[in-house]
């Protein structure tokens, strides 16, 4: 490992028998969470314990009951942006265009999703919020993505995220059909560098006054920076799961808080990942000997069953998508067959699923 910025992680592909269909599940749609709940914290928790087999019903407050002195938690404080924009192509009113802000490739050129794609063709233009935003597309990259240089008057603006957050709305997925009454509740309580283009779910949950009772028992909190882009979730198409490609993130894990995860685990604590991001994040940054080191760059790590965890010993995650990367990630980390119980089990105990839903433990 080394610290330069481009350095790209990509797992070797693993051998497996299991076909993407293995990891599918049947879901009613009204156990979809719409919205989050009154207060982050009281969402539930199932916690699965690894060793002794078992399965209980909590609430996400009761995480503290779970987590030792010497542990640490590690925390993906990447923030989402208003990364949604409306607009108009070519200056005809008529031809409404939809971009997503995917990730920010030069100073002012970002890769996009653009719906519809025919109105993107290279040279062609886009106004948004009235012409205080234009772009023209200079290029089309991976999975028909745009690349996009955008213009806007720096005098007034410092850069294009005051824009966006005047002009620009957040990038729900398109399973949550209402409208958010608080953009502040799909970003974390510790969201901190802007970029994300959706949101470390698992970390939804926490309040500032968790933490602060976390921190008074001994558990260490270790930020890490992965921005969220296609790359987390993006559907599997592909019928065998090695045929899958990952779409890769930009990931940070500073000096600090790899001295911190190296020393907790060093002492006997466990390092406890709050989302498959944060997982993604440090699993990328170790080495065989899962000492994580201080490093920045693209990964496109895909994480499945067969694969060898280097730094994580527990997973707070939320509940995932069928036949999802983040679904066979925690299949990965724990056991396919036993998730699949817990998952029909919470479709039994109804509860919330994705990103505005209800929160898994696993612990050893």
């Amino acid at each position: 490992m080394n610290d330069t910025p481009e350095h790209i992680i990509i797992n070797e592909r693993i051998e497996t028998d299991l076909k993407t269909s293995d990891f599918y599940y049947d879901l009613p749609e009204e156990l979809i969470a719409q919205h989050p709940t009154e207060k982050r914290d009281e969402s539930r928790l199932m916690v699965l314990d690894k060793s002794a087999g078992t399965i209980e019903h909590k609430h996400f407050f009761d995480i503290v009951d779970y987590l030792n002195p010497g542990d640490v938690l590690v925390i993906n404080n990447s923030k989402v942006i208003p990364a949604r924009l409306y607009g108009h192509a070519d200056g005809r009113e008529e031809a409404r265009i939809e971009l997503l802000l995917l990730r920010q490739r030069e100073l002012d050129t970002w890769e996009c999703l653009v719906k519809p794609g025919k109105r993107a063709r290279i040279g062609s233009r886009c106004v948004f919020g009235g012409g205080i935003l234009t772009g023209e597309v200079t290029d089309i990259v991976e999975e028909g993505n745009r690349l996009i240089r955008f213009a806007f008057d720096h005098e007034k603006y410092e850069n294009i995220y005051n824009i966006l957050h005047e002009i620009g709305l957040m990038p729900l997925p398109p399973y949550i059909t209402e409208q958010l009454g608080d953009n502040d509740r799909y970003n974390t309580v510790y969201a901190k560098t802007e970029g994300s283009a959706a949101a470390p779910t698992a970390g939804l949950h926490f309040t500032n006054e968790l933490l602060d009772r976390l921190h008074e028992k001994g558990v260490a909190v270790a930020p890490v920076m992965l921005h969220v882009g296609l790359g987390t979730f993006r559907p599997v198409k592909e019928t065998e799961i090695t045929d899958h490609v990952m779409h890769t993130e930009f990931f940070s894990v500073p000096k600090e808080s790899a001295d911190v995860i190296n020393a907790r685990r060093a002492a006997g604590g466990r390092v406890v990942c709050v989302g498959t991001t944060s997982c993604r994040t440090i699993e990328s940054a170790a080495d065989e000997n899962g000492v994580v080191h201080a490093i920045s760059g693209d990964t496109g790590i895909f994480i499945y069953p067969g694969y060898r965890f280097k730094a994580m010993d527990a997973l707070i995650t939320n509940f995932h998508l069928p036949e999802s990367t983040l679904l066979m990630l925690v299949s990965a980390f724990y056991n396919r067959e036993k998730v699949m119980e817990a998952y029909k089990a919470a479709v039994e105990e109804r509860y919330r699923f994705f990103s505005f839903g209800d929160a898994m433990f696993l612990h050893a």
